[in-house]
């Protein structure tokens, strides 16, 4: 099994027992994380990108796969993922460097699978 499907499997186990035993509050914040990715003012892309330099940033190698899986399937090209990439070592300095090595290997992971293979659960 991949380390992407290991991923998405235990992503929505652990999600599962998540939401069946949180609180109302844990079930806002899931919610909410899901709603604010939606289209608005800015699109799904752009907030896609957003969350991965962010994930970047906070060096979350979790977020920055699914970041990535969901950039990937909005149809983003691996130049506009680099530049995220880009902004996210900026901000973040040297110590983005091993997560970017993560980030770069999660994409090509990514690329070999069809789109129906990276659905996941809303959040």
């Amino acid at each position: 099994m991949s380390k992407l499907e290991e991923f998405k499997i235990y992503r929505q186990k652990m999600n599962e027992k998540i939401l069946n035993q949180g609180t109302i509050s844990t079930k806002r914040f899931f919610n909410l994380d899901s709603a604010v990715y939606e289209n608005g003012a800015l699109s799904k892309k752009t907030k896609e990108l957003l969350g991965l330099v962010a994930s970047m940033v906070l060096r979350c190698d979790d977020c920055i796969t699914y970041h990535i899986i969901e950039c990937v399937k909005e149809g983003l090209s691996d130049a506009e993922i680099f530049e995220a990439f880009d902004v996210g070592l900026v901000v973040g300095g040297s110590i983005v460097i091993p997560h970017l090595r993560r980030a770069v290997e999660t994409l090509e992971e990514v690329r070999k699978y069809n789109e129906s293979s990276l659905d996941f659960d809303d959040q």
